[in-house]
Order: structure tokens, then sequence, then C-alpha cells
């Protein structure tokens, strides 16, 4: 499946919990970087309080979203950058946030990246995750992730499977719209260590993932 279709083909919701467990890859025309997907937003574009485009707001900065689906949007909170991918629609602005991955390539090189961090601390929120690719711009913004150094590999084979998927509300939404802050629209691997502020004490063997038979 090519991705124009993989993002448009379903909801914004149901591609979020697909994407857990699928490789996320950034080379860096040296190496190969990335790991495996264990935590998404999802943002429901006009109607939704908390997305960038609430409202049909269209900017420069948020163009990305307004493009078709698989379309990467990177965006910079302070010195921080944050990676999107587009779904529907060309027009439609609804969009994915990866918000962590479980290493599992380049380590080495990403644990340098974050300045000798290591363990969950290296990729558990969307910031670090993109401090550990080495990304600090938005060079990518506007691509296509075909015509990008990012893949996500769509082969149901090369997917991890978690043994249970929690639905909760996002990270950091502003409380002045109850109703889409308390909205279940975060998705991650239960008890998988790399999940933002995920709880020692709530780790699962195997890092939350099925085991092979």
């Amino acid at each position: 499946m090519d991705y124009s279709t993989y993002f448009t083909k379903s909801t914004t919701e149901k591609i979020s919990i697909d994407l857990l467990g699928r490789p996320l890859i950034f080379d860096n025309g040296q190496q190969i970087l990335g790991g495996y997907i264990v935590e998404t937003e999802a943002y429901l574009g006009k109607r939704d309080r908390a997305a960038h485009s609430y409202q049909g707001r269209r900017t420069a900065a948020n163009e990305g979203l307004y493009r078709r689906g698989g379309t990467i949007y990177i965006y910079a909170q302070r010195q921080y950058f944050f990676f999107d991918i587009a779904t529907q629609k060309a027009g439609e602005p609804q969009g994915i946030l990866i918000r962590a991955i479980e290493p599992a390539w380049g380590i080495k090189q990403m644990i340098t990246n974050r300045s000798g961090k290591s363990g969950p601390l290296l990729t558990n929120g969307p910031a670090k995750m993109m401090q550990a690719f080495g990304i600090h711009n938005k060079d990518w913004n506007l691509h296509f992730l075909s015509k990008s150094p990012f893949t996500i590999d769509l082969n149901d084979n090369h997917k991890n499977y978690a043994r249970k998927i929690i639905a909760s509300p996002r990270i950091g939404i502003n409380q002045s719209s109850p109703a889409w802050a308390s909205k279940p629209l975060r998705y991650y691997v239960s008890g998988n260590p790399y999940v933002s502020r995920m709880k020692i004490k709530d780790y699962q063997p195997n890092n939350g993932w099925k085991l092979l038979s």
C-alpha cells in the first residue's frame, strides 16, 4: 500500500492506532536511525479546538496539514521541533503527531545526538525523538514521505503488535476547552517504557509487545 492510500483510507483516529508498532526510519545520509512507533496523537482538523487548523486557520506555518495525506508537517515551539503527518485528502487539515518511538536502529548515534541521554529518555517524547534524529529545523516540512529521508514501513510483517493499546487525553492541551482536552485522542502501547510519562511501575514484559509464537 502506498502512503497516499494509507493516510486517506480511514479515519485519523484509526490510522493513529494502526501506526503503533510500525517502524519509523530516518536516513541522515550516513546511517539509518529510528525505531518502532509507540505513541501517537490524532488532530481532527477544523472542528478540533486543539488542532493548528481549528476553524480553518491556514497559514504558511501550518500549510502541511492542508496537503494530501502522507505529507510531512514539522512545526516548532521555542527551540523544539515536532514531526506530524497529514491525513485525509488535500484540503481536509487533519494530522497525526508522532510522540515517541522505541529505538531500534542507529541507537549509538541517537544517544550522541541527545548528548548522552539513553534508555527511555532517548526518545520518550516528540521533541526528544527529533533531537535523537539530529533534526533541528523544518527543512523536510511539506515534503511527501516517499520524497523525504523518512520511511514508515507499512509491511504488516515488519510491525510489532501491542498486547494492549491505551487511548487517553492528549498531552498539553489547553484546558480552556475541557471537552477537547479530555477527548481520548492519544494512543500508546501499554507498558512501553518509551511512551511519554510512562511510570516505571507500569512497565510491561517485552515492553508491551506481543511475544512471537
